[in-house]
């Protein structure tokens, strides 16, 4: 409905300028947004107050200017001015109505739309360093980015999901030195265990199937343990391969996969690190001092240049991530979302300078970020710090094994990435109002139970009749459902726009809140068949919101709580 009003907007502004009341030219940002009060209507532009300037016209008599410019539509009962030159929209009965039909129409796909218009885009998120299990913070990650991959192809976009592993690099050398150590029956407070080394217990079941010689099975490749303790290389590729495998089913118990597997070891293998560092030289981007190779990324926005290659001839880590941005962007992605910890943020300007120095025409601003902030879980009103397999960390495993998928994907994905979050294990097993995932998917589970009562009860219902029948929708708790229920559209394809799968969570609770207040105010199970089918209709387009919505945030829809 927002887009049938910003349309008959664009026509009246036409009208305008045609006619001399607006200037030529004028082709404003229509902007149209629901109102918070039904007493001022439906919907409300500011689109008066915008243009009352280029009009030489005080707001108020623009407003009505465009409101007599207004075609003629069914759908729109009456306009009104307001305020200060605020242009109200009351819409028709049935058109109000019209977002139940559309629902049950669309069934699966409602609130999908092609905004994407089949653009590719290429999501990465997760990329966690194979030295360890998952933790809460890549857990957060997992949620946001697999949510926002579910998003964006609901709304039209070719998306790609991936997952970067840093295979190479200090941290790995630190996990096969501590395996090593392990397989050496070595323990952390050894006079020679490894000073940086890792101290979970997984460390030891790493070093015990290295010692059997198992064999693991990570994305793209089998890896089988040497056995000999004193060959750190063949440990190093078990270890990664062994941690790689763990993580992979971390995220299938997750809900998670992604579409590509990226190592940054293949990118020295193939010599791309290598091409960035001639091409940066080329550039005349770099200087030496001090037996280094520095990039000069103040030229772009750095508070200071950065090493690039350093007196040893080893690389710093932000080179390899401008090598791998670099193969993004060959490999035809022209739009990436990162979406990573926040403790990533000192990278973003420094990658971002690094690809605009290789003057390979990558636009100022890219990729584009999404940056989550911390995890704190709680349990009995004390944080939980520790897991003793992990050895520093609470694992995502342990979350998912405590409240179980659906409750820790919701939790993690319901607060903006850039508030930090609090996840209350008690809170998320709890079987009350207060849970917003018991409460959502409860508000699925009445609409079921519905159905399954009017089949015990041996009546039918009529879909067909009951889109007939939706003007009988009129009391104030129904005409608030329709109210939000039309706002889901709109809302799946702003969260998709500004990258906030959050937005879903958060319209799903609201939606839930007033099916709730109808259905305890309102019998849905009436014996009037007209009002029955009808109410049952609506019922039935909020359960498929729901269940459309939850899918979304990679949460279930179950039929019975």
């Amino acid at each position: 409905m927002k887009s049938l009003i910003e349309r008959l907007l664009g026509d009246a502004l036409a009208t305008l300028v045609a006619e001399g009341t607006l200037p030529e030219g004028t082709a404003p940002a229509i902007q149209v947004e629901r109102t918070r009060d039904p007493s001022h209507g439906d919907l409300a532009s500011n689109i008066a107050l915008a243009l009352a300037r280029s009009a030489g016209m005080k707001p108020r008599d623009l407003a009505g200017r465009i409101s007599e410019a207004l075609p003629a539509d069914p759908a729109v009962e009456r306009t009104e001015i307001a305020g200060p030159g605020f242009i109200n929209f009351f819409l028709a009965a049935d058109a109000s109505t019209a977002v139940v039909a559309e629902a049950l129409r669309a069934g699966e796909r409602f609130g999908e739309c092609d905004e994407g218009a089949g653009r590719k885009v290429q999501v990465e998120f997760v990329s966690a360093n194979p030295t360890g299990p998952l933790h809460v913070g890549h857990g957060r990650g997992a949620a946001v980015g697999d949510s926002l991959c579910r998003l964006l192809r609901a709304t039209g976009w070719e998306v790609s999901s991936e997952f970067y592993y840093n295979d190479a690099g200090q941290q790995i050398e630190n996990l096969a030195r501590s395996v090593q150590a392990r397989c050496r029956g070595q323990a952390p407070g050894d006079a020679a265990w490894p000073e940086d080394g890792y101290r979970g217990d997984y460390i030891v079941e790493v070093a015990e199937a290295y010692l059997r010689c198992d064999s693991v099975a990570a994305e793209d490749r089998q890896v089988t343990g040497a056995g000999d303790p004193e060959d750190l290389a063949a440990i190093r590729d078990f270890a990664v391969a062994w941690l790689r495998h763990e993580q992979d089913l971390d995220l299938k118990a997750f809900g998670v996969d992604f579409d590509v597997y990226f190592l940054e070891s293949s990118l020295y293998r193939s010599g791309e690190v290598d091409d960035v560092v001639g091409l940066l030289v080329e550039a005349g981007r770099t200087y030496e001092q001090e037996g280094a190779l520095w990039l000069r990324t103040t030229d772009y926005g750095d508070d200071k240049d950065r090493v690039m290659r350093k007196a040893d001839g080893g690389y710093t880590y932000f080179l390899p991530d401008v090598a791998y941005h670099l193969n993004k962007w060959r490999r035809g992605f022209t739009r990436v979302i990162n979406e990573q910890g926040a403790d990533h943020h000192s990278t973003v300007t420094r990658v971002r300078a690094g690809l605009q120095a290789l003057e390979q025409g990558i636009p100022e601003g890219w990729p584009d970020y999404v940056l989550h902030q911390m995890v704190t879980v709680m349990r009995d009103g004390a944080e939980v710090k520790l897991s003793k397999r992990a050895g520093s960390y609470v694992t995502l495993r342990d979350l998912i094994d405590e409240v179980g998928r659906d409750a820790t994907r919701y939790f993690l994905a319901a607060r903006a990435p850039s508030s930090q979050l609090t996840f209350d294990i008690d809170l998320a097993l709890s079987q009350s109002n207060d849970n917003p995932v018991y409460y959502i998917q409860y508000a699925h589970a009445r609409v079921c139970s519905v159905h399954q009562r009017l089949a015990e009860a041996g009546l039918a219902w009529d879909r067909e009749a009951a889109l007939a029948q939706l003007t009988l929708l009129g009391n104030e708790e129904e005409q608030e459902l329709l109210r939000s229920l039309a706002r889901y559209p709109e809302t799946v394809a702003r969260a998709a726009r500004e990258a906030e799968p959050h937005a879903v969570a958060n319209y799903l609770r609201e939606l839930a809140g007033h099916f709730h207040t109808f259905y305890n105010a309102h019998k849905v199970l009436v014996d009037d068949p007209a009002l029955r089918d009808a109410r049952i209709a609506l019922a039935e387009a909020v359960r498929q919101a729901i269940a459309n919505g939850l899918g979304l945030l990679g949460v279930s829809a179950p039929e019975r709580m």
